[in-house]
């Protein structure tokens, strides 16, 4: 009889701790949800952990697929992934901590901790930081229009001076809600103004500790050994590639966890243990940011409050490289929903949602129809082309990322160059439009001539190039 292989011998374990809960799942609820994530569970393969959790305990936990593909480590509850922008509750659970020991007031401007931060039209305030609604420019999408990779290890310091040199302002604070990972950049930055210790170190004393959270931590140093670490992939040309990151900036993400340490921290929501160990400070974390007019911002502290099929959910996902994370919770069913993978293209909260329905299906409203492709017009929208390309041709200046654009035509098409590390083939969209997955809006003297261009890149809005004399 051949030998069962090591991943074998953990999956059946794994398999086995699955089951080993105060209230178990019905054997049909076990293969349905087995079934659900059947396309990643085997050896060749990244996957995902899961956790579901009912009432104070986790009724279901496994892992699906590979971790490390190299070394053929399977996955497991206790596989500690990378969480992107979930890790954003855990920034503002430490900022209404030390709300709570009187080192921060929400409604200070940021200039208090940060005084080299520039002066705009209006102040930006701690709150309009924690709900996106400063305006501030997203650094990720400034350091990718710069020309570089931000999967690579970038200086804390570049980005900030990236910041600053920022003239202007998506828009007046308040006046709009735009997610921004500036925002929680420059929180983790306030942080350790306020406390004296690094975001790293607040949150391990203040929030990992107490909680118990022993395989969390906020990952500010790239040489850092993190054990049973899932790496991150993607799929391409019918293999799975690895998608390499020396990322470490922490505030926007930053946060390594696993399953089995999310649900810790998801029952914190129930009865907290943090601070004073009031239930006022989980309150305040689901609180929604107030617009100018009064309107809801629609987030609130790093926190979604949304429904799906008529019940209530708080949530939030996360994603880079090819880490996705989803944690979603039904608070009036006692209810919820860890999802962490390795892989790209995989959907956690499509996921999550599949499994929440599993258990809660008698609870919930029946679904819509799906009409988003009824009524489509198949005609493709009618091109524009453009006169003449060589009047855009040039050399263009942003002194706000202080970087070089050259416009030139490559194959008959016109290109942007950004330094020696991308170029991308812009599409005429209009007349002095163009697009590749920004836009640019060419802008003209008193002559008719080419004067410059701003960029808009979702995030990153009305970023102002002049063209440099030849």
């Amino acid at each position: 009889m051949k030998p069962l292989s090591l991943f074998s011998l953990i999956i059946i374990f794994n398999s086995f701790l699955s089951c080993q809960t105060n209230q178990p799942p019905t054997f049909t609820e076990n293969r349905e949800v087995d079934a659900l994530f059947k396309e990643w569970n085997f050896e060749q393969s990244p996957g995902c952990a899961l956790a579901v959790i009912k009432d104070g305990e986790i009724i279901y936990k496994k892992g699906y697929g590979t971790a490390d593909l190299e070394h053929d480590v399977p996955i497991t509850p206790a596989t500690v992934f990378y969480i992107g922008s979930v890790s954003k509750q855990f920034v503002t659970m430490s900022i209404l901590l030390l709300v709570e020991e009187g080192k921060i007031n929400l409604d200070d401007a940021v200039q208090t901790y940060l005084p080299d931060f520039p002066t705009y039209e209006k102040e930006v305030t701690i709150r309009n930081l924690i709900h996106h609604t400063s305006g501030i420019r997203d650094y990720l999408t400034l350091w990718s229009l710069a020309g570089n990779n931000y999967l690579d290890h970038i200086d804390e310091t570049a980005v900030y001076r990236m910041i600053t040199r920022q003239k202007e302002l998506n828009f007046l604070p308040g006046e709009q809600y735009l997610y921004s990972n500036s925002c929680y950049f420059m929180l983790s930055m306030i942080i350790e103004k306020a406390s004296g210790k690094s975001l790293k170190e607040y949150a391990q004393n203040n929030i990992f500790k107490p909680l118990g959270m022993q395989n969390s931590h906020f990952h500010d140093d790239y040489f850092h050994i993190i054990r049973d670490r899932a790496f991150s992939y993607f799929y391409d040309e019918n293999r799975f590639n690895n998608l390499i990151m020396r990322f470490d900036l922490v505030g926007s993400g930053g946060l390594y966890t696993s399953v089995e340490d999310l649900y810790l921290w998801d029952q914190n929501f129930y009865q907290n243990e943090l601070g004073n160990s009031t239930q006022k400070l989980i309150e305040n974390m689901h609180q929604e940011g107030i617009l100018n007019n009064g309107e809801s911002a629609g987030y609130a502290f790093a926190l979604v409050n949304g429904e799906y099929r008529g019940l209530k959910t708080v949530s939030h996902g996360g994603a880079l490289a090819g880490y996705r994370a989803q944690l979603m919770r039904f608070p009036d069913q006692n209810f919820s929903v860890v999802i962490l993978s390795n892989l790209a293209s995989f959907r956690p909260t499509y996921m999550a949602q599949n499994v929440a329905e599993v258990f809660l299906e008698d609870d919930m409203e029946p679904k819509e129809e799906d009409s988003s492709s009824e009524n489509q017009d198949d005609e493709e929208a009618e091109s524009y082309h453009p006169g003449s390309l060589e009047e855009y041709q040039g050399k263009f200046y942003s002194d706000e990322l202080d970087v070089n654009y050259l416009l030139s035509i490559i194959d008959g098409k016109l290109s942007a160059s950004a330094g020696n590390n991308n170029t991308w083939a812009l599409e005429p969209r209009e007349n002095d439009k163009f697009s590749a997955w920004f836009t640019l809006n060419f802008e003209r003297d008193a002559s008719g001539s080419i004067s410059g261009f701003s960029v808009d890149a979702g995030r990153v809005q009305n970023l102002k190039f002049v063209k440099l004399k030849e």
